[in-house]
């Protein structure tokens, strides 16, 4: 594929405050990349650095090949959409949609038939007359996204734009931001601090974390293959405990020796060892065994939380288990993921103070700009 914005060691600093440290991505052609991190983490600096919004301090931005740093956003060819869609209240959809080819003196024919084209791509056929104060918050972010493309962007921005919907709508928008995506093969940078968003839409996640990047890869690959402990804790629910790789897949943990399939770390080893909720099997007998401190009941399984030597595991089952019961546990090995030791290691994968309202609570905050 070919390579269409490359940074090269970009750092970026506010007040004194390092937000970018000597970041490095490349983004590619027809690409549905997505910078995924909680709040703070540097991903909307980034995307307001790739716009021409914010300047870097240190480091090289390059746009098809050429250096871009200094060329202002407007000369740019790229688009963003912004979490607020910045739609003209006292135009109607039609020429909210038209106004970037009127700027450009485009003919009225031709705008006339670009708009229709817009238009049908997001789904508004029929809608041009209306007002687009009077549309949902939906039908918003789809005007929002065909004024952005009309004008064929190379690359297509968008920070946050499904932020301010209801959860139903963000799911459906999330599907028809990707077709959309296919359909024009346009670019899309998607700066999200939602794991399932940026698992369901992307080609490439990019995981930032304190102004660096944790990991970059397919989503498949940062879900079954996290780099450290930040990552696994971040892209869904895991266990992390301690371990010590005695040989080439075999790894002592929570007391016990498991079998895995992870080779080439060096002989008694300190390591994190990761083990997804669901990948966790209750049996009569099992490898280690714990009890039971709480169980909650999500619709298609239960989320238990198993006290093993005062560490919380949780597990995702459908099978029942009720609360103080003490119950076996069994891992396969190629659910046992190794990692190395990191600035990470400690900080994530205990469930002692877990609780679902507290998550909800930290992602309706993670909203704060960066």
């Amino acid at each position: 594929m070919r390579k269409i914005i490359e940074l090269k060691n970009v750092s970026k600093a506010f007040d004194g405050q390092t937000v970018l440290d000597n970041v490095s991505l490349d983004i590619y052609d027809n690409e549905f990349l997505t910078l995924l991190g909680p709040s703070g983490c540097g991903k909307t600096t980034t995307l307001r650095i790739i716009a021409g919004f914010e300047q870097p301090d240190e480091g090289e931005l390059f746009f098809l090949g050429e250096d871009i740093a200094a060329l202002p956003p407007h000369k740019r060819n790229v688009n963003t959409v912004f979490q607020r869609y910045a739609l003209f209240p006292h135009l109607n959809v039609f020429e909210n949609i038209a106004f970037p080819l009127r700027e450009k003196k485009v003919p009225q024919d031709e705008i006339r038939e670009k708009v229709t084209e817009m238009l049908r791509l997001v789904a508004l056929t029929g809608f041009e007359k209306r007002s687009v104060t009077s549309l949902s918050g939906g039908q918003q972010q789809r005007v929002a996204i065909a004024r952005a493309l009309i004008s064929h962007p190379k690359v297509l921005l968008l920070d946050e734009p499904l932020a301010a919907l209801d959860l139903k709508l963000r799911k459906d928008m999330q599907q028809e931001l990707k077709g959309i995506q296919k359909a024009t093969g346009i670019t899309f940078v998607f700066v999200t601090h939602d794991q399932e968003e940026a698992l369901s839409m992307s080609d490439t996640v990019v995981v930032m974390s304190e102004g660096r990047i944790q990991q970059i890869g397919t989503p498949i690959d940062i879900y079954n293959e996290p780099k450290n402990a930040f990552v696994a804790d971040f892209i869904g629910e895991s266990n992390i405990v301690n371990g010590v790789m005695l040989a080439d897949r075999k790894v002592r943990f929570s007391g016990q020796v498991f079998d895995c399939v992870d080779e080439g770390f060096g002989k008694n080893e300190p390591v994190d060892v990761v083990v997804r909720p669901e990948d966790v099997l209750i049996v009569p007998k099992g490898q280690l065994r714990g009890i039971v401190t709480s169980v909650t009941f999500l619709g298609v399984y239960y989320e238990i939380i198993v006290d093993i030597g005062g560490f919380k595991w949780m597990i995702q089952t459908t099978q029942f288990v009720d609360v103080d019961e003490e119950i076996g546990l069994y891992i396969e090995p190629e659910a046992i993921h190794i990692m190395k030791k990191s600035e990470y290691s400690g900080m994530f994968g205990d469930y002692s103070s877990f609780s679902n309202e507290f998550d909800e609570l930290s992602d309706a905050e993670s909203e704060a700009d960066e």
